[in-house]
């Protein structure tokens, strides 16, 4: 399993934190949103995907990755 800490602008509230932690979940990776740090700690693997698809499924859900 592959680690990546992404820093994403937009979440604010449990909405933000169920929306991006529900995409990441739909692709077959584990995500764990910190509102107060910015930032989603992603656990997927990277024999099934990328990095990319990671950040196109949050950003497919309105938030800026930076």
């Amino acid at each position: 399993m592959t680690n990546v800490i992404l820093q994403v602008e937009g979440m604010s509230c449990n909405h933000c934190v169920n929306s991006i932690e529900g995409a990441l979940k739909e692709i077959d990776a584990k995500g764990k949103v910190d509102l107060s740090a910015g930032t989603v700690a992603v656990e997927f693997d990277d024999s099934k995907l990328s990095v990319d698809a990671i950040k196109e499924a949050i950003e497919d859900q309105g938030y800026d990755i930076v």
